[in-house]
């Protein structure tokens, strides 16, 4: 494992709050960072059957397990558990006892915000910047292989090849993530969606435009959007002005957060497809920038 960058805010924020919220997409390193970092934590998953049935059905005795705390991973699995937690942080509210984890931004912040409201820190820990990628002995030397590599951390801890990996890992999103989110009833038109909009990365987000190529209303496109950035696959990069005003009414522009998803969506497998570092810069808008993500990082 690589030291990320977010470590030394996280150790920071378990010496200050009885809580820690680390929130991102999957496979961005969140479990491998905690577990690290909080080793001494016992660790539970709510993604397996059994303990998510058990944190269910008495979430007052799957809490109770863990007295000086624990990791407890894809905790928006359920939701409710949050409001048991207040309980017991609010009874012993010592630093550093409860490190939570989840892939689902709104959905875990809403529950978050109702329940854990000044208990507990939030970051998101989003795929590797450059500066994090180069720190593996095997990294991408040039500005085509940086492209399609991208930056989720498995890529370059086991020297996989990024279009196998990114296959799976669309496969998985669009038949799992996108329908615990919500209920998308024709994933096939929401996969078309997704490749359009890794078309549209970097440039100015026309909501008309959008619906008008992908054959549905502006409202599903509106919603659909929604999926994508409580997935943490997409931002919207507000306009860069001055004043506020124009700044919150100008249109935003669509940014992926990762440029290796966003050569597999638009039909790059290989480095020679990609746009030469020699072309004319506009040409390599659509892969977005590899620093773009950084903003994110930042504790709201």
């Amino acid at each position: 494992m690589i030291e990320r960058d977010l470590a030394p805010r996280l150790l920071r924020a378990a010496r200050q709050f009885p809580s820690i919220t680390l929130t991102g997409p999957r496979q961005s390193g969140k479990t491998t960072l905690c577990t690290a970092l909080f080793s001494r934590h016992p660790y539970a998953t709510l993604e397996a059957p059994d303990v998510r049935a058990f944190a269910t059905e008495d979430p007052r005795g799957f809490l109770a397990q863990f007295p000086e705390g624990a990791v407890i991973d894809e905790v928006q699995r359920v939701p409710d558990l949050l409001a048991y937690l207040q309980v017991f942080i609010d009874a012993d509210p010592r630093p550093g006892r409860w490190i939570l984890t989840g892939s689902q931004n709104l959905s875990l912040l809403e529950s978050v915000g109702q329940s854990l409201a000044g208990r507990t820190a939030v970051y998101h820990l989003l795929p590797l910047s450059r500066g994090e990628i180069v720190r593996f002995s095997r990294y991408p030397r040039s500005l085509e292989a940086a492209l399609l590599a991208g930056s989720f951390p498995r890529i370059f801890d086991r020297d996989l090849d990024p279009a196998e990996w990114l296959r799976s890992y669309v496969a998985t999103y669009i038949e799992r993530d996108v329908r615990t989110v919500s209920n998308v009833g024709d994933l096939a038109m929401f996969q078309r969606f997704v490749e359009l909009c890794a078309g549209r990365s970097a440039q100015l987000l026309n909501h008309s435009s959008l619906a008008g190529d992908c054959g549905v209303s502006q409202p599903t496109v509106k919603a659909w959007l929604g999926i994508l950035e409580a997935t943490f696959l997409v931002f919207r990069l507000l306009a860069f002005h001055s004043n506020l005003r124009k700044r919150l009414v100008k249109m935003p522009k669509l940014h992926f957060h990762d440029t290796g998803l966003v050569c597999w969506l638009l039909g790059i497998r290989t480095p020679d497809q990609t746009p030469r570092a020699s072309a004319p810069r506009r040409h390599l808008r659509n892969l977005g920038g590899l620093g773009d993500r950084q903003v994110s990082n930042q504790p709201r």
